[in-house]
């Protein structure tokens, strides 16, 4: 059921081409979540379409969001599912917040096992 989340997520993000997708394996190094979604948009009007979409396309798909974070002026948007938590920044918050460093412990996933075809 988590991977089917993380799926539903990347192919949100990617549908609205979002920038370097990366999904990270967190669930042996912290209970926070089992994932982290990570990509970037080009703009701040791109951060809140990535956001709005990858919520719809869950909500579709019967996902509820426990808590939406984050505004796209101030570069990023975090949408929480518990299991997985997408995160969605402007380059510059992207590379500001590093999370990608920050939770390097975690497996970084290959993103063409859950793109569609």
């Amino acid at each position: 059921m988590i991977e089917e989340m993380v799926k539903k997520a990347v192919n949100a993000l990617d549908s609205k081409s979002a920038v370097d997708i990366k999904v990270i394996k967190i669930d042996e190094i912290t209970t926070l979540a089992s994932y982290f979604v990570i990509c970037n948009g080009t703009s701040t009007t791109q951060v809140r379409t990535l956001a709005d979409e990858c919520e719809y396309q869950m909500d579709q798909a019967g996902y509820k969001l426990g808590h939406r974070e984050g505004k796209p002026e101030g570069g990023w948007i975090l949408l929480d599912y518990y299991d997985i938590i997408v995160h969605v920044y402007t380059k510059e918050a992207r590379s500001f917040y590093d999370l990608e460093r920050f939770w390097k412990d975690g497996t970084e996933m290959d993103i063409n096992n859950y793109l569609e075809k």
